[in-house]
């Protein structure tokens, strides 16, 4: 990304300074309270709805998000937005099917739910595959972008040293405060988030009159479009019904960085309201990230490259102390990142390698273990981030090689969940054969031999996962039937429905409320 003429004023710099201290603040206060692993892990699985599910969207708001959503909309149109309000999707998969089945089991990991439904292998081969890309591309990776950020706006800062400084600042709370402190102050983040870009979102439109025939007329005709021809680059149609959703499945319902949350929640009706809740706050990115993308076309035609537009954007359009909050935004969707990352990185160290039936760790020496985890993963990811630079296309690459994890895990969950007839054999080999087999197609992609989209891709591959996990629990069937707790039915998702109060409150209520929100956005963008 090339250095933005800096307008930072001393107004902005003091929004950014007092919100990092309202962020301490908040750390502190929580690290009074953590005495305990199960406080460090789980915020003494006291988390009520509205904490869930504002941590679940700031967390997923990183500064790649931010920037890459911005210029993608400004370069190719808003179909990238695709990836943030279909999450709707597995968040109600999460909320109805999967969040029951993880809280009657009272896991502390997903991975600790396969080892109840399958084995311990099965369960450490994902736990050690998501600890891997938690560290070397969650968190590095946001750190590399928060520091490419924060490098951009403040020329005289060194990348090695943003790194080290986001690292230790995030790591520091992390450790010491555990999810509560993540949480409380993901809430935070996500007010200053929210607010920071919905003013820049009127701004822009402000500056197009307010007419949305303004913004049509100034766009190529299919700049506003969802739906892009089956040959499309970015996203083309059969990816955005199938692959879009089913990659979102792996990060939205069985990995550790976000569930966390839901697992910590105090009753399953917070649990599920908290996930319905984050499915409704992914849809505010299109309106407050993508479209004022897209309405920099015409407000801003000589941005030299699509990175580039959302800081032009917010040193341009905003006034002094506004630009300071979006900057304090920016820094809010870094720590979020990074501090979810190292919390679930070392809960899954802890609970899943560190315990076992043998050897269970004493409340102090979890809470010990824990915090010496988060300081080690932040250690290697701020050394490993620096180094992304050198990476070039590499890094990219390694987005897409979440397409090649995620088939046969969706496969496993999902059949796990549903089925009594799916054997733990046939579990571990179709993992290994389908991970196995998405390396060979990953490689035939980068070398032009793959067609197909990646997205794509990832809905061959998981209907392949389904079929030879069937195929191979038929031929291995299980030794042992598996707990009635670990097999859903509909009477797990609604167990507690009379407890809801007011039809508004009603689980069911949101999960249509969120159904119809999604089903509008792709009629009227289509």
């Amino acid at each position: 990304m090339e250095q933005v003429q800096s307008q930072i004023t001393a107004l902005d710099i003091g929004v950014i300074v007092a919100y990092l201290a309202v962020t301490i603040a908040i750390g502190l206060w929580v690290a009074r309270r953590t005495s305990t692993g199960d406080d460090l892990f789980l915020a003494g699985r006291s988390l009520g709805w509205g904490a869930i599910g504002f941590s679940l969207f700031a967390s997923n708001i990183s500064t790649t998000t931010m920037i890459g959503l911005t210029g993608s909309a400004y370069s190719t149109g808003i179909s990238s937005s695709a990836f943030e309000w279909m999450s709707g999707i597995p968040l109600l998969l999460l909320a109805f099917v999967f969040a029951p089945l993880f809280l009657k089991a009272r896991v502390t990991t997903t991975p600790e739910w396969l080892e109840l439904r399958y084995s311990r292998r099965v369960r450490l081969y994902f736990s050690g595959l998501t600890i891997f890309f938690t560290i070397f591309v969650d968190t590095a990776g946001g750190l590399y972008a928060g520091g490419v950020v924060m490098t951009t706006f403040f020329p005289g800062i060194p990348l090695w040293v943003a790194c080290v400084a986001i690292g230790l600042f995030a790591g520091a709370y992390t450790a010491s405060g555990g999810l509560a402190a993540v949480v409380y102050t993901d809430v935070l983040q996500a007010i200053v988030l929210i607010v920071g870009c919905g003013i820049t979102a009127v701004l822009m439109f402000a500056a197009l009159g307010f007419s949305w025939a303004e913004v049509t007329q100034a766009l190529p005709a299919d700049h506003l479009s969802m739906v892009r021809p089956a040959d499309d680059a970015g996203l083309p149609w059969p990816g955005l019904f199938t692959g879009v959703w089913l990659l979102g499945f792996w990060y939205w319902v069985t990995n550790q960085y976000v569930v966390q949350r839901v697992l910590g929640a105090r009753s399953l009706a917070d649990a599920q309201r908290g996930a319905l809740l984050g499915g409704a706050l992914k849809i505010l990115p299109l309106f407050i990230m993508v479209l004022p993308g897209a309405m920099a076309v015409p407000l801003l035609p000589d941005v030299p490259e699509p990175d580039m537009v959302f800081p032009v954007m917010i040193t341009t359009i905003l006034p002094a102390g506004l630009t300071g909050l979006v900057l304090a935004g920016l820094v809010a969707a870094i720590m979020s990142t990074v501090d979810s990352t190292l919390n679930s990185a070392s809960t899954l160290v802890v609970h899943d390698f560190v315990a076992t039936a043998e050897r269970r760790p004493t409340p102090t020496q979890t809470r010990r273990y824990g915090t010496l985890c988060t300081l080690g993963f932040m250690v290697i990811a701020v050394a490993w981030a620096p180094l992304i630079q050198f990476a070039g296309g590499i890094w990219a690459y390694l987005q897409q090689a979440f397409s090649i994890i995620v088939p046969p895990i969706v496969a496993i969950f999902v059949m796990g969940a549903l089925s009594r007839g799916v054997s733990e054999r046939a579990a571990f080999r179709t993992l290994i054969v389908m991970h196995l087999a998405g390396l060979v197609l990953f490689g035939l992609s980068q070398a032009g031999i793959w067609p197909l989209h990646f997205t794509v891709t990832v809905a061959v591959m998981t209907l392949a996962s389904f079929a030879l996990l069937w195929g191979l629990s038929r031929v291995s069937p299980p030794a042992a039937r598996p707990e009635d707790r670990l097999i859903w039915r509909p009477a797990t998702a609604f167990a507690h429905v009379e407890d809801h109060g007011a039809v508004w409150m009603d689980v069911r209520v949101w999960g249509a409320a969120l159904a119809v929100a999604m089903l509008a956005i792709l009629i009227a963008f289509w």
